[in-house]
């Protein structure tokens, strides 16, 4: 796999000790070139680059702010790798897929059943924008997975999804851009408990579940070594 950047929107003011555990699998296990934390950068981060953002909105509108200067960046690879500060890659990498969750419409009675919020909304929106946009079926790409990105088929899906308050970017991306990919089940970890499945080679958490979870110790345990973006390398 030729080296790539790496690109990760990250909150601002926080700690974020998953960031550091993915970075940490990264290092180890996602061949890249540069990491560009886009928006925040925890004090202990270094040898990354960073290009600040405002980040006066929802989080999904400060995620696609930083996902928009990333792809206007002269700096960033094109195409660069697009990933979640909670991203975790289990398995030494000679190549990344692109990976998507399977039509729409699955996935939307999925969080149908979790309840009616912006998310679910956003979804919604996105899916009618794309069927205007001729794409009938489309499917999502909302994995919690690394997504390869080709700059301009995403300043081209921002462009044609700017008025959606929450537009499901991968999923536009993915979509206009025709990227097809490889349908895999999600791999985030809701819970505290043991159900959790390495078997794709990655996983993603949230914060309770890393932070108390089997899955944090796991993972903890798994990338006890520190990466070489950690000032003073501690365990």
């Amino acid at each position: 796999m030729s080296a790539l950047d790496i690109v990760v929107p990250v909150r601002e003011g926080a700690a974020n000790e998953q960031l550091r555990y993915a970075l940490r699998s990264w290092s180890a296990n996602l061949p890249h070139r540069r990491v560009w934390l886009i928006g925040g950068r925890p004090a202990w981060a270094t040898g990354v680059e960073h290009i600040p953002t405002r980040q006066a909105g929802t989080k999904y509108q400060n995620t696609t702010s930083a996902v928009a200067a990333a792809c206007l960046h002269p700096d960033v690879s094109d195409p660069f790798i697009y990933c979640n500060d909670d991203f975790f890659v289990l398995r030494r990498r000679t190549s990344l897929p692109v990976f998507h969750r399977g039509p729409v419409a699955e996935v939307e009675a999925y969080y149908a059943t979790r309840g009616n919020g912006r998310y679910l909304r956003g979804l919604r929106e996105t899916r009618d924008l794309l069927v205007e946009l001729g794409h009938p079926d489309p499917v999502s790409y909302e994995l919690h997975v690394p997504l390869p990105i080709a700059k301009g088929g995403m300043l081209a899906a921002l462009e044609a999804g700017r008025h959606l308050d929450v537009i499901h970017k991968r999923t536009a991306y993915g979509v206009l851009a025709g990227i097809g990919g490889e349908r895999m089940r999600d791999v985030k970890v809701l819970s505290r408990g043991p159900g959790y499945d390495t078997s794709s080679g990655f996983l993603s958490t949230m914060p309770d579940s890393f932070a108390h979870g089997m899955v944090g110790r796991y993972l903890r345990q798994a990338f006890f070594q520190p990466s070489p973006y950690e000032k003073g390398r501690r365990r």
